[in-house]
């Protein structure tokens, strides 16, 4: 595992939408975050019907599992921690990405649409709640009830780099465990959506390929990572799903992962190393601030003011005559959508394959 260079880091142009100091920065920089708290996300999103059809039809989570990892990871830390341009370029191309993500829901009728604010609005909160609840789980504990507040402000207004509306999001624990009640009637384990669950449960396709003599050291790893995903599930959302695990599992991993993550965090090259073989375009991403660089403004914007300097269309308003035309595609000529916005979001995200 080579040393990463402070020299060799590029700093942020600067703090983007947090800065140190914040709650995003303290739970987002855990080791948790990229790890089970991504998976969990990742996992609980597929039991939305329209977010899953859209898995399905495009099928990049199967045909480069690695890859489709590494881009959705880079971009939420991004929006975490990256310089203000560069994650409003991100959110604007992220829009053109997820107009190729339009069809027919395979069970039920309907239409989805990987821009709808709805859909948009459940994976911010899975996202969000997922990398708290890991960190609460296995890393530091709970956050103080004024921090707390802070994160799902910041949640709110991290929103704004998505379709949805920050006025949606909830503002408390509460209010996002209201939010997932009432989403739990939508929610189906459809056979793509449990085919889908299984498939992002296997840690092992995102890790890197190891010479045979570490091959049960990475089996070790995958596994442990998967079983603490699992017991971050609640037992409802197991059953529906068919993820079956012992509650002695649950309990016996929870130190191990502690311990595990406690000791990666003391050091930040050692943290990089890590993240490196789980997401390597994100450690340009995250690397600036566990190596302490600052970046070249030091400042810190809200989104709105970073769309007004840079350029930028709201997400929701962004690329309208575009979404059209994926559209008529789609729906009035029965065509595959353009791929355009995948291609053009390599420059930002990394490359496809």
């Amino acid at each position: 595992m080579a040393k990463l260079k402070r020299s060799e880091v590029e700093p942020h142009e600067d703090y983007g939408f947090f800065g140190p100091g914040s709650v995003v920065w303290k739970v987002w920089s855990y080791p948790t975050a990229p790890t089970v708290g991504f998976q969990r996300s990742v996992v609980v999103e597929e039991l939305d019907p329209p977010l899953v059809a859209a898995v399905h039809a495009t099928q990049g989570i199967y045909r480069r599992s690695r890859t489709r990892y590494d881009r959705t990871l880079k971009y939420f830390a991004m929006v975490a921690f990256a310089g203000s341009r560069e994650v409003c370029k991100a959110a604007d191309v992220l829009v053109k990405v997820h107009s190729k993500a339009i069809g027919h829901l395979p069970y039920g009728g309907g239409t989805y649409d990987a821009n709808d604010p709805a859909s948009q609005l459940w994976i911010q909160l899975t996202g969000w709640h997922s990398i708290l609840y890991a960190y609460e789980k296995y890393g530091p504990g709970k956050l103080s009830a004024q921090e707390e507040k802070e994160y799902w402000e910041a949640c709110a207004l991290a929103a704004e780099l998505q379709t949805c509306s920050p006025d949606d999001v909830p503002r408390s624990r509460e209010g996002v465990r209201a939010y997932f009640e009432r989403m739990r009637p939508q929610l189906s384990a459809s056979p793509i959506a449990r085919q889908a669950m299984t498939h992002l449960l296997r840690t092992e396709l995102v890790l890197p390929p190891v010479p045979r003599w570490a091959k049960p050291a990475s089996w070790v790893v995958a596994k442990a990572q998967r079983i603490a995903t699992i017991a971050t599930m609640p037992r409802w959302m197991r059953e529906m799903a068919g993820i079956r695990q012992s509650r002695l599992l649950d309990m016996l991993i929870v130190p191990v992962m502690k311990v595990s993550f406690a000791l990666a965090h003391l050091n930040g090259q050692v943290e990089m190393g890590l993240l490196s073989m789980i997401s390597p375009s994100t450690v340009p991403v995250v690397a600036p601030i566990r190596l302490g660089i600052p970046p070249r403004n030091k400042e810190v914007l809200t989104p709105a003011q970073a769309r007004e300097r840079h350029g930028y269309a709201k997400p929701a308003e962004a690329h309208l005559e575009f979404r059209d035309r994926q559209a008529a595609r789609v729906f009035g000529d029965g065509e595959a959508p353009s791929e355009q916005g995948l291609i053009e979001s390599q420059e930002v995200l990394g490359p496809l394959s």
